[in-house]
């Protein structure tokens, strides 16, 4: 007999139970709130058995009832009771290491942020060193909140390279020499006393927090693309987040686009990365405004009408724009949304961007395409490591497992 949910034997009435656990959840946590008829119609399941598992689940403290709202006008009996997830059933970590900084948030079941953390650090030649600067933020954070360990569901974790899942480390070292060997999974896990972590790469999660909560959010293909240090891209197709079979999809800053450019750290020559990124553009700006140029200070001329600043960044989203042409001839998406440090120099980058797929894609393609600017700012990679996390529908029900052996306190409001 093959084996269904956590071991229980194929049609056993123990893995009947948990498969309806796990779609009542599912459908929970997709749509926010539902009443008990939604949640059959939306799970397909009779309404009998919606019924039975919602009161396991009410029992057990991962599910609570919403207040009754008021009936509209007009309306004939009592409103339907809405459930949602108890957002305080669990929490869970977000940690997004950049080439330039560590940063860590700590987040109910809606992923809501409860304390944040953050620290410009160098990571790219110590890995050692960045990872324990997130465990050390991260332990802060819990502290803040008051944080039960037991209640810590685990941690989502997004490095600036190709990611190896299977293994939980970088899969090149190009990206991040310093990280050769370290597997980031395992070293954040031991030093969070055995907590599950899940790992990606930074853009992806940026992916992830924009379809949720941002410029995609309701979108089913999105690229997302991070314009920093690097350049990567994270693809949502079909609503579902798209890595390849290794790991390395969206890697647009080693996209060839000068043939006789410039060297990169990949071994090719002039990699989109080399031109566009944040160190290419500071560079070509020292000739107007003398060497040592930040990417703050970068972006304030631009907003203050710098013509450099501004014709640097525009030809640098031509230049994004260029690759992301053809990759939308492949991909057909609804939104390219842009994010990472240099999208908040906002319309001179995204204009160039624009500019280059009207030019390059295929007209319907360029028709169906909107260019977004993100909306997470910063926080936008560790909101999607929170959401890592909280997507995984089996870990959430094994949240309400423990919520038998100790109450669980619903959130306030």
């Amino acid at each position: 007999m093959g084996r269904g949910v956590k071991g229980a034997p194929v049609g056993s009435l123990e893995s009947l139970r948990e498969l309806n656990r796990l779609r009542v959840i599912d459908a929970l946590r997709r749509n926010g709130t539902a009443s008990r008829s939604e949640l059959a119609r939306l799970t397909g399941l009779s309404r009998t058995t919606v019924v039975a598992v919602v009161g396991d689940l009410l029992q057990r403290g991962l599910v609570v009832e919403r207040p009754e709202e008021l009936p509209q006008e007009g309306a004939r009996g009592r409103p339907p009771v809405m459930l949602r997830l108890n957002p305080r059933a669990a929490f869970v970590l977000g940690i997004d290491v950049g080439h330039s900084h560590v940063r860590v948030a700590v987040g109910d079941l809606s992923s809501t942020v409860l304390a944040h953390r953050v620290e410009q650090l160098d990571v790219d030649q110590d890995a050692v060193l960045a990872l324990d600067t997130a465990v050390r933020l991260a332990e802060e954070a819990l502290d803040e909140v008051g944080v039960d360990r037991s209640r810590l569901l685990g941690a989502g974790l997004g490095l600036p390279g190709p990611i190896d899942r299977s293994r939980g480390s970088i899969g090149s070292s190009i990206a991040l020499p310093g990280w050769e060997g370290v597997n980031a999974r395992e070293h954040v896990s031991r030093r969070l006393d055995g907590l599950h972590v899940e790992i990606d790469n930074d853009a992806n999660l940026g992916a992830l927090a924009e379809v949720s909560f941002g410029a995609g959010r309701g979108l089913l293909d999105v690229v997302y693309v991070k314009v920093a240090t690097g350049i990567g891209a994270g693809l949502v197709l079909d609503g579902v987040l798209h890595r390849g079979s290794s790991g390395i999809a969206g890697e647009l800053g080693h996209v060839s686009v000068r043939t006789d450019g410039a060297v990169c750290t990949c071994g090719n020559r002039g990699c989109l990365q080399t031109v566009a990124a944040a160190g290419p553009l500071l560079e070509v700006l020292g000739a107007a405004h003398g060497a040592g140029l930040t990417v703050p200070e970068m972006l304030k001329l631009a907003d203050g009408g710098d013509h450099a600043a501004r014709r640097v960044l525009q030809d640098a989203g031509r230049d994004i724009g260029r690759v992301l042409a053809d990759l939308c001839n492949h991909l057909n998406p609804a939104a390219v949304v842009v994010g990472g440090d240099l999208a908040a120099a906002g319309e001179p980058l995204l204009s160039g961007v624009r500019a280059s797929i009207e030019r390059h894609a295929l007209p319907g393609v360029a028709e169906a395409v909107s260019v977004l600017p993100a909306v997470l700012g910063e926080r936008a990679e560790v909101l999607g490591a929170l959401l890592l996390v909280t997507a995984d529908t089996e870990r959430l029900a094994s949240a309400g497992l423990a919520a038998l052996h100790e109450p669980v306190a619903e959130a306030a409001g």
